[in-house]
């Protein structure tokens, strides 16, 4: 973004057409709407930077592809190509159990073709990555999406600690004089 200079990734010698146009794509979509102080100012003001490099692609993508709709069929050739050589690396793996802004990237490059699920809740913000327009935008979703998975993993968190019932063996036990077993809840998590 400092100087304007496109790095394509070199994968192997035999970088197909639609892959050399998806980067070089992907790359001058940064070059022309990525803004470098507004990315210093994110970085300052500690936004998740892989978060914001998700709801970022989705918006530079989604603006290149409009000003150049040619290129749109490449982005779709390569981003199949990429996810069959497993560049993702979700080969055989169960793509709904990935985190929230994971299966947004996945589905903002691949497609609908995954069949991602999204809770409502979900969906609303998807919908929102998929149309953003400037770049402060993408950083105000960007607080909000890290929000939404805290709370997220709080949940999970709560879901997963339990109270289980200990069974005593009466030894040692002077209330239970007759061996039979007493309840105490604990917490495991």
């Amino acid at each position: 973004v400092l100087n304007r200079v496109l790095t394509v990734p070199v994968l192997d010698k035999n970088l197909s057409k639609e892959l050399y146009d998806l980067f070089m794509g992907h790359e001058c979509g940064h070059a022309l709407w990525t803004p470098l102080e507004g990315m210093k100012k994110a970085k300052a003001d500690k936004i998740n930077m892989s978060v914001l490099n998700v709801v970022e692609d989705s918006r530079i993508e989604r603006k290149i592809k409009n000003k150049y709709p040619g290129i749109k069929s490449s982005f779709i050739k390569a981003y199949t190509e990429l996810f069959d050589r497993d560049f993702f690396g979700t080969k055989e793996k169960e793509l709904n159990s990935y985190n929230f802004i994971d299966r947004v990237n996945l589905h903002c490059k691949i497609g609908a073709s995954l069949a991602l699920t999204f809770t409502e809740e979900e969906r609303k913000l998807l919908d929102e990555v998929e149309s953003t327009e400037t770049f402060e935008q993408a950083v105000e979703l960007t607080k909000r999406i890290c929000e939404f998975m805290a709370d997220q993993l709080e949940e999970q968190d709560q879901e997963m600690t339990t109270v289980v019932m200990v069974q005593s063996d009466g030894e040692g036990d002077s209330d239970n004089s007759e061996g039979e077993s007493e309840e105490q809840p604990t917490e495991e998590g």
